[in-house]
């Protein structure tokens, strides 16, 4: 499993920049990102090189963070990779909470980002299935 960094943002312009920005200053590197707005805020997903530091350089600057884990996920990079994928999610019974896609690609594979329902029947299942998971080095490397 991956951990996630998920805070709130004000939907003001420059706040996902200024995220964006602190992440820079501090060394860490962005992976992938997500952001799901309202009309008053937005929750900002990130998978990042480093999520304690990212977390306490967060924290530090007065925002609301919370670590989730996520399951980092590698599929066929070709039309209905991602579909066969959920698919065998929900024939064990796996719900899907929210997905997004990984800004690089693991050699011929494309990379998903998946919160479920369920994390250790959802690696034991996605083992099962012939179904890569992403390591923490894989997701979090240059």
């Amino acid at each position: 499993m991956l951990k996630q960094i998920s805070l709130f943002l004000e939907n003001k312009p420059g706040r996902l920049a200024y995220v964006c920005r602190v992440m820079g200053q501090e060394g860490i590197n962005i992976r992938a990102l997500s952001v799901a707005d309202t009309t008053d805020f937005g929750v900002l997903r990130l998978i990042v090189d480093n999520p304690s530091l990212a977390e306490e350089k967060l924290k530090a600057r007065g925002f609301l963070v919370n670590i989730t884990d996520v399951a980092g996920i590698k599929i066929e990079d070709r039309p209905g990779g991602l579909a066969d994928a959920l698919e065998k999610l929900g024939e064990e019974n796996i719900a899907v909470e929210y997905v997004y896609a990984f800004l690089n690609k693991c050699g011929d594979q494309a990379m998903v980002i998946l919160r479920l329902s369920d994390n250790e029947r959802a690696a034991a299942a996605l083992r099962k299935r012939g179904i890569p998971m992403m390591t923490e080095e894989e997701a979090y490397r240059n």
